[in-house]
């Protein structure tokens, strides 16, 4: 007896079914070359070889002689099958043991364990040796009732539903807010540089600027330090600050709670702060009984989260297509097949219907009119036109005859076809298809991780600049207060210098954190 080697070799460069004859072709017509098998979507080919005929890289050579790339895979093994069952009819652990150990001596099984508790059997299987009916028969001749784990075939994991939803609100929240923000903003810039043209304002004294002021509607005190203006800002502020940033705070905290910073911490940080701040500043101004309103930054929160929160939105929604397709392209599969059992000269001796995921390799499948092609496979026998346009977009049917292959999830058409299975379960050519979307989806971009590592570094440089702000105007505060008074303008003389400094020293470090927020803008 010659021992048969396998090996796994990656090819590149393939670009339809035609590149996989060529090569399947090719390789058989070799010497020591047992048997090939080309899957076109994993780029990869199984050959089973003689290893006293040739060797591996000799078999990645003859490949690349035909034009394509291809390297040997080293370690890619065994492709082992894993196994999912539920075992009915177990008492005990006795009844565990018993199943165990007969798995565990049958050939092919490579690794088995049975939980009582929860009824289930992960068995790790060698799909050379063994398939997973062999598996299900050893349990089922014990006396036991076993069924497949039933895999969700909804694809629910990549539904975006609930998280279009939740941005959507939190940006209609903000944005319904955020309007009235800004109108009153523009309004004053308006009003404000009106008043400064209508008096040449260079000889007007303080005291007579004050007074335009609050001649303005907005600029009228409600009380003493609270102006309409800054009262009306603070009302818009709560909900946006509340409804829209909620999700942002969640994430934060959890960021926190990781010890990194992201995106959200800023956001949450510049938002917060704004808002704290203006709270606390407009508290003072009341106790104070201030005649001048103060600054306060009401209108950046709002903003903010109207930016980001539509960002957020528009990304899911990109995601939620891309998902729909695939969940289109995953309910293409075929959820059960008819095996049947040969005869000599094909005669059908039996026929049963059985799970998808139970069909292994070898095995002859039949299909019907309008059926639809459970696994990939080669025809045996028969003759029939097959719809593929799934998978290559042919509108046109393509006629088949044995020796054909047929691709898992087309739709057969006029005749009745038996073909033989070669890949099974995720190596079919609609799983690969389905596989390589997902990890497309769950893979980042390149540019994605390094905006990311760099808001790691972003969130706490920005905060340690405006610590430094603050620090750095109470210094020269102290030291100079001239500088101070000259750049905060409109302070009433009735309070402490002090108070003026620290003012005036958040005032600078507050606005840098919120122009740095928007720069994350840039950043996402």
């Amino acid at each position: 007896t010659k021992t048969i080697s396998k090996c796994y070799v990656q090819v590149t460069g393939m670009t339809c079914a035609s590149c996989v004859a060529n090569i399947e072709r090719n390789l058989r017509r070799e010497d020591g070359i047992h048997s090939i098998l080309v899957a076109l979507m994993a780029g990869k080919a199984e050959v089973r070889y003689n290893p006293a005929v040739i060797h591996p890289a000799a078999i990645a050579e003859l490949i690349q002689e035909l034009g394509f790339g291809a390297t040997v895979m080293e370690n890619c093994g065994e492709a082992d099958g894993i196994l999912e069952l539920v075992v009915r009819g177990m008492t005990c652990a006795s009844c565990v043991h018993k199943i165990e150990s007969t798995l565990m001596k049958t050939r092919g099984v490579l690794y088995c364990s049975v939980d009582l508790a929860t009824n289930k059997a992960h068995i790790k299987y060698d799909p050379e040796a063994i398939g997973p009916r062999d598996v299900m028969q050893v349990i089922k001749d014990l006396g036991f009732t076993t069924s497949l784990v039933k895999k969700d075939r909804s694809a629910s994991h990549l539904d975006h539903k609930q998280e279009i939803r939740q941005w959507k609100r939190s940006f209609v929240v903000s944005f319904v807010f955020c309007v009235p923000v800004m109108g009153l903003m523009i309004y004053m810039m308006v009003m404000d540089s009106q008043i400064s043209n209508a008096h040449g304002h260079h000889n007007m004294s303080s005291e007579e600027r004050e007074a335009l002021h609050s001649s303005m509607v907005l600029e009228y005190q409600l009380l003493p330090g609270l102006s309409v203006m800054n009262f009306l800002s603070f009302l818009l502020c709560i909900p946006v600050q509340v409804f829209g940033g909620w999700h942002f705070y969640i994430q934060a905290y959890r960021a926190l709670k990781h010890r990194t910073a992201n995106m959200d911490v800023l956001v949450v940080l510049a938002t917060s702060i704004a808002f704290l701040y203006s709270l606390v500043i407009l508290l003072v101004a009341m106790a104070e009984k201030a005649k001048v309103n103060p600054v306060t930054f009401f209108d950046t929160p709002p903003m903010l989260f109207v930016f980001i929160s539509l960002g957020r939105w528009l990304e899911h929604v990109a995601k939620g297509k891309t998902s729909e397709a695939l969940a289109r392209l995953i309910s293409l599969q075929a959820t059960e097949a008819t095996i049947v059992t040969l005869g000599p000269d094909n005669i059908l001796l039996s026929e049963e219907q059985v799970d998808v995921e139970l069909v292994q390799r070898g095995d002859i499948v039949k299909v019907v009119p309008g059926g639809k092609f459970p696994v990939d496979g080669r025809v045996i026998e028969g003759h029939s036109m097959v719809d593929e346009s799934l998978i290559t977009g042919e509108a046109m049917p393509v006629t088949k005859k044995p020796g054909n292959t047929v691709i898992a999830g087309s739709i057969n058409q006029n005749g009745s076809l038996l073909i033989s299975a070669t890949h099974v379960g995720a190596d079919t050519t609609l799983s690969q298809i389905v596989k390589l979307v997902e990890e497309a989806q769950t893979s980042k971009a390149p540019i994605q991780q390094f905006a990311d590592k760099l808001s790691g570094y972003f969130v706490p440089f920005i905060v340690a600049v405006s610590v430094v702000t603050l620090l750095a105007w109470i210094i020269i505060g102290f030291v100079d207060f001239e500088i101070v008074e000259k750049y905060f303008l409109g302070y009433s003389r009735s309070i402490s210098s002090a108070e003026v400094i620290i003012r005036f020293a958040f005032q600078a470090s507050i606005t840098v954190l919120c122009i740095a927020c928007p720069c994350s803008l840039g950043l996402a």
